[in-house]
């Protein structure tokens, strides 16, 4: 049995608003449980502040931001461009998957424009992996536990990989509903205004979001917002092929029409 419970694993503060709080947002109106955990501290994001009071605003920021999501915050463990696929980071992020025990986990795609962002999937896939097996030591130490565990890889920025080949997404989820909540949430992380203006060429992040949002739901041909998810193979992860994203969200979920005969 399932255990209604959903993390969201981001690389950096705000990455979560952009690309998965309105699933969460409906998980948490379908009953689940949701975590929320940035592995960066964000402590590179500023033009203004140095490293440490810029970690210190930003690590506020996201409290808020999960505040608002109704998810519980983990506190992060890296710093920007220092995500590395390492043992230390699976070991430790591999202890939060088992303390959480989720069967949905949200994550960056593996194809995307930055290394904190595929390094985030790359450990995400690894931690996960190691869920259910006993000789894997985790910091701190953590029980396993046998429940399946199904990950679920949003869209890159610019719905294209980093060599700009497109990339389609398997499932859309119709996020309009709970659209201003995820906008709210994003504003909260207010001191990335200027960072994204100057290094990404975001004139306003939530007009950003929007437009993201709304392209996303063009590609599904049926919503006005929303979100883009693919399943990770269930090989090693869950006994047998589910889809608990399907059955917790009904009709706000629909199929990419190319690969709907294909699915469970």
């Amino acid at each position: 049995m399932e255990n209604r419970i959903a993390i969201a694993i981001g690389a950096h503060p705000d990455d979560i608003e952009f690309r998965m709080a309105g699933t969460l947002l409906l998980l948490s109106h379908a009953g689940w449980e949701l975590h929320y955990l940035n592995l960066s501290q964000g402590n590179c994001g500023s033009r203004r502040f140095n490293n440490s009071e810029t970690a210190r605003r930003r690590r506020a920021e996201a409290k808020q931001a999960a505040a608002l999501l109704g998810a519980r915050w983990h506190p992060p463990f890296c710093r920007d461009l220092e995500i590395f696929y390492e043992l230390k980071n699976i070991r430790r992020l591999a202890a939060i998957i088992r303390e959480v025990k989720p069967s949905i986990i949200l994550t960056h795609p593996p194809m995307d424009y930055m290394e904190d962002h595929t390094n985030t999937c790359r450990l995400a896939v690894s931690a996960a992996f190691a869920h259910g097996v006993p000789n894997f030591k985790t910091s701190p130490s953590r029980p396993p536990f046998d429940t399946g565990v199904t990950i679920y890889h949003s869209t890159p920025h610019g719905l294209c990989g980093p060599l700009r080949e497109q990339i389609v997404p398997e499932i859309f989820v119709d996020t309009a509903e709970v659209h201003a909540k995820k906008l709210e949430a994003l504003a909260a992380h207010k001191s990335q205004q200027d960072w994204l203006n100057a290094s990404q060429g975001m004139n306003s992040y939530l007009a950003t979001m929007d437009e993201m949002s709304q392209a996303v739901g063009k590609l599904s041909r049926r919503f006005k917002h929303a979100e883009g998810w693919t399943r990770h193979l269930h090989l090693g992860f869950s006994p047998e092929e589910v889809n608990p994203l399907q059955h917790a969200l009904g009709k706000k979920l629909c199929f990419q029409s190319a690969r709907r005969e294909k699915r469970p």
